[in-house]
């Protein structure tokens, strides 16, 4: 399935390097299950959004996906992709950019017609084919709407959501210059938290992650001495305080590093999906290994 990585250090920027495909050899063991993109989010030191990201990183960007990316940010967001919709494009790859903000998505959402129809103009926003670039278009405008409340916005459009599209999953990061949310609905998939002190569990330690199969790895000797937030769909090290969200719960890392946790979904999807339903291209996007 799609893999998804979120870390703040705010407020405090750190330097961090990220491999968005690691093992060597992982590109052609897994062959035709290697990802169908890969990206990565972060600010600059104006504050600006910037966006890396490569469509069909098995085959046409081995060198961007293997290629270390050493960058500055109080924020990060990396996605590895395996396509439910849309074709194999940049505008389809992950993370997406609105009004910004950077945002990457974990699921399968459908009926997008209706989705469509209840954006309206606000499809202006979108640029591709995928469900989580109109799903992301709804959270922009309902934070507009909210005037300019992040975390409000966030559980307008996932309610709204919640109550009229067919759901598998809605695992979702999403990054400001100085904030993180992220969202785990419904029980579906995953969605793992760290806070992580400064140096970890034994102190003075860099942080270094890894994801399985090759998938990911992220170092960072500033936070040896800094903490940080990570948010992973799987525990990346072997940290003891790795916790599981519940599901329906928001996660908020503020511009000061504090964290909250909140219930934001709590019903269950009006029109669940399960994988029978789905195509066999979105099935393969949720249960491909690694």
């Amino acid at each position: 399935m799609c893999r998804l990585f979120g870390l703040s250090s705010a407020p405090r920027r750190s330097r961090a390097t990220f491999w968005l495909l690691d093992a060597p050899d992982s590109l052609t063991t897994q062959s035709h299950r290697d990802p169908d993109g890969t990206g990565l989010g972060y600010f600059d030191a104006d504050g600006a959004p910037q966006v890396r990201k490569a469509p069909d990183a098995a085959y046409e960007d081995r060198d961007f996906a293997r290629e270390a990316r050493r960058i500055s940010s109080a924020t990060f967001l990396a996605h590895i992709r395996l396509a439910s919709t849309g074709s194999l494009t940049d505008a389809n790859t992950h993370p997406f950019q609105q009004d910004g903000r950077l945002f990457a998505h974990n699921g399968v959402i459908e009926d997008l017609p209706a989705l469509e129809a209840h954006l309206g103009a606000d499809m202006g926003l979108v640029r591709g084919d995928t469900d989580s670039e109109r799903f992301f278009a709804l959270v922009t405008r309902e934070i507009r709407d909210a005037g300019g409340d992040i975390g409000r916005g966030i559980e307008r459009a996932a309610r709204w959501a919640a109550a009229h599209l067919p759901v598998y999953s809605l695992n979702f990061v999403l990054i400001t210059a100085d904030e993180l949310w992220a969202l785990r609905y419904p029980a579906t998939h995953e969605l793992y938290v760290l806070e992580r002190e400064a140096g970890g569990p034994h102190g003075g330690r860099h942080l270094d992650h890894s994801g399985t199969a090759g998938r990911m790895r992220v170092h960072s000797g500033d936070l040896a001495d800094a903490p940080a937030c990570v948010v992973a769909s799987e525990p990346m090290d072997e940290h003891p305080d790795w916790r599981l969200m519940e599901p329906g719960t928001l996660l908020h890392v503020a511009s000061d590093g504090r964290t909250e946790q909140r219930p934001a979904v709590p019903d269950p999807p009006a029109r669940p999906l399960d994988l029978s339903d789905l195509s066999d291209r979105a099935a393969h996007s949720q249960t491909a290994g690694g």
